[in-house]
């Protein structure tokens, strides 16, 4: 694969730069979106709130596909990380509110903790976008 057919997308992130990744890749076929919270720049939104933050971090995740003409519909794949197992439900309600029409494969996981301990959920995407190529 040519440096051509891979794009890379910032979202503005703090940790995009001091870590350095990107929001989202594309690389041939697949858009893969990563490390998407419920921070907006320095703004964390629906702190204490795991619905709150899983609606934004998706939300968020799936606007990241906008810079490759993708939506809601191209999500091939979420993986949602947790901190606590009580939230669980709370997550799943706003996965469902955006993916129900979709159906995209799905793994969600308890972790330990996140770089910021407010954070109660991270997200990741993953889209198909078909022939395109750029």
């Amino acid at each position: 694969m040519t440096s051509e057919a891979v794009r890379r997308v910032q979202s503005g992130s703090p940790w995009e730069e001091s870590f350095g990744f990107a929001r989202a890749v594309a690389a041939g076929d697949r858009v893969l979106v990563a490390g998407t919270t419920s921070f907006k720049g320095s703004v964390l939104y629906g702190e204490g709130d795991p619905y709150e933050q899983a609606k934004v971090a998706l939300t968020g995740a799936v606007e990241a596909l906008g810079a490759f003409g993708l939506g809601v519909e191209s999500v091939i794949r979420t993986r949602l990380y947790l901190t606590h197992q009580r939230d669980v439900d709370e997550v799943g309600r706003a996965h469902k509110e955006i993916f129900d029409a979709v159906r995209p494969v799905s793994t969600l996981l308890v972790v330990e903790g996140f770089v910021d301990p407010r954070i109660l959920v991270e997200v990741e995407l993953e889209a198909f976008r078909g022939a395109v190529n750029s």
